[in-house]
């Protein structure tokens, strides 16, 4: 497991409701780089400049993205980009811990404590997609337990939890609708 020596998380990134909530996103996005790029230096790591670009658009929006969808946008940049440099990228990111794969999409969103060795949760809108991400400790300890019961070493927990976010349940009360896909 690689390094992942905490730094300091980005604000408000790492404000569980960020993705859900009204924010300076530039301000989130840029820290999110930025942190990532520091603790890359710090460890030793090579942020090539495609590892650089698909961080950023990661952090374009909290929705996630698609490994194909990275690459489309990478080939919207002019590159001529093929699937491995999409999928070596982000298997980049996710192993030091600044994105995460968000298995019940299929999918890859940048990191709220990039660098920083933790238990997230994902709350995923069904209706648009956003995603976002908190800490969910109690969720791994209350694993741990069972697991050492059986002699099984837990290596990562990851919790996703589905619903609806907070503007989609408005949109669907202003339209009379129902929320979903």
């Amino acid at each position: 497991m690689p390094d992942r020596a905490p730094v300091a998380a980005p604000v408000p990134a790492g404000d569980p409701a960020a993705a859900f909530a009204r924010h300076d996103h530039a301000r989130c996005a840029a820290t999110a780089r930025e942190v990532t790029a520091r603790a890359c230096a710090e460890r030793g790591l090579r942020l090539t400049e495609i590892r650089a670009r698909v961080l950023a658009i990661l952090c374009e929006s909290h929705a996630a993205l698609g490994a194909y969808d990275v690459l489309d946008r990478l080939r919207e940049d002019g590159r001529k980009a093929q699937p491995p440099v999409a999928y070596r990228a982000l298997d980049f990111l996710v192993v030091n811990g600044f994105a995460h794969r968000i298995e019940r999409l299929n999918a890859y969103i940048a990191c709220g404590h990039p660098g920083d060795d933790h238990a997230p949760a994902f709350m995923i809108c069904r209706s648009c997609r956003r995603v976002a991400e908190c800490a969910a400790p109690a969720a791994a300890a209350a694993l741990s337990p069972q697991a050492a019961a059986m002699g099984f070493e837990i290596e990562r927990v990851v919790v996703e939890a589905e619903g609806v976010c907070p503007d989609c349940r408005a949109s669907a009360r202003e339209t009379g609708g129902e929320t979903g896909a």
